[in-house]
């Protein structure tokens, strides 16, 4: 068969995509330097509400590890997008997961609170620094800790030494916020840890290959009929084409247009979104009109109704949104 021939025979990688994975920061909102709330950006609850109202699987992955999931999907749903619990994945939720199968049951968290909550919820024992046993721990778990200082480093770096693993919700140096890129906690608190023990790093959040494997899991879809969209290359794109995923770029974040262009092949999206709501067009399969009268009606009722969703949460008064925090 014919070069061509090929071409024509292999389904496209738009007609491929089944299910969606979002970004968050600079994809779906953006929050204020202090992280004291959320601006939605343009298209989020239309093109999530369309998605719930046709039955497409899609979750939400962040790298922000200082809330448990349910509790940061009520946040989320505060700000007007309709997210399920089930539908919000952390490093954490990840991370649970992974320590599970290795029979890890017991970890040191350098972290918040909310960090080690979907750890306890699995049945592992979480313990901090200055807790009896701090370092007889398999894992150790490095999270959102705006608060971390030199004996948590010291505690964490004792527990490595005596045996326990390195595992770490997200090396990544920034996330998008309103004023521009804000630095990541857990990637300069990993990068101490690492420079006194030399020891290697599971990671659990973006982008690894273990996080978009589990989201795929959960939604039911393969990762090479998933779509992933997402803001930074090192991230999100990174992730999608490392798990052979179809990988959607967008510019409301921290990368322009231009600089997208400019990526070597690995970090390359196989597109830029103009706007949010060309998530719709990759969707050509699963959001394909149905033949019946009946159907296509149903179809835009799903749209008037995604439609009416967007602009009631755009016309809400800004001192009316309950204050939401967000982290990377």
């Amino acid at each position: 068969m014919s070069a061509a021939g090929r071409a024509r025979a292999r389904p496209s990688r738009r007609a491929s995509v089944r299910g969606i994975v979002f970004d968050v920061d600079g994809t779906l909102l953006l929050s204020d330097r202090s992280l004291g709330g959320y601006e939605l950006l343009p298209g989020a609850v239309e093109v999530l509400t369309t998605l719930k109202a046709r039955q497409v699987p899609f979750a939400l992955l962040t790298n922000g590890s200082a809330h448990p999931p349910a509790q940061q999907a009520a946040k989320l749903r505060a700000a007007g997008l309709p997210v399920d619990d089930r539908q919000m994945i952390t490093p954490s939720s990840i991370a649970a997961d992974y320590l599970q199968r290795r029979g890890i049951g017991r970890v040191l968290v350098l972290g918040s609170v909310g960090v080690g909550q979907a750890l306890r919820d699995a049945g592992i024992e979480t313990v901090h620094t200055g807790e009896e046993g701090a370092t007889e721990v398999g894992s150790v778990f490095v999270g959102w800790h705006p608060e971390c200082g030199m004996q948590d480093i010291e505690t964490a770096c004792r527990a490595i030494w005596a045996g326990a693993e390195l595992c770490v919700a997200s090396d990544v140096p920034f996330f998008a916020t309103k004023q521009g890129r804000t630095i990541g906690y857990s990637h300069a608190i990993t990068a101490a840890i690492r420079r006194l023990t030399k020891a290697p790093m599971t990671l659990t959040g973006k982008p690894s290959v273990r996080a978009l494997r589990f989201i795929a899991k959960r939604l039911g879809v393969p990762m090479h009929a998933l779509a992933v969209v997402g803001d930074d290359p090192l991230v999100e794109v990174l992730m999608a084409r490392r798990g052979g995923a179809t990988a959607l770029a967008v510019t409301t974040g921290t990368t322009h247009r231009e600089e997208w262009q400019r990526q070597p092949p690995a970090r390359r999206p196989h597109a830029i979104l103009t706007e949010l709501r060309e998530v719709l067009d990759w969707l050509d399969n699963a959001l394909a009109p149905p033949r019946t009268a009946a159907g296509r009606a149903r179809v835009k009722r799903a749209r008037v109704r995604a439609r009416r969703a967007a602009a009631r949460t755009a016309s809400r008064p800004a001192s009316k949104r309950r204050a939401v925090r967000h982290s990377g």
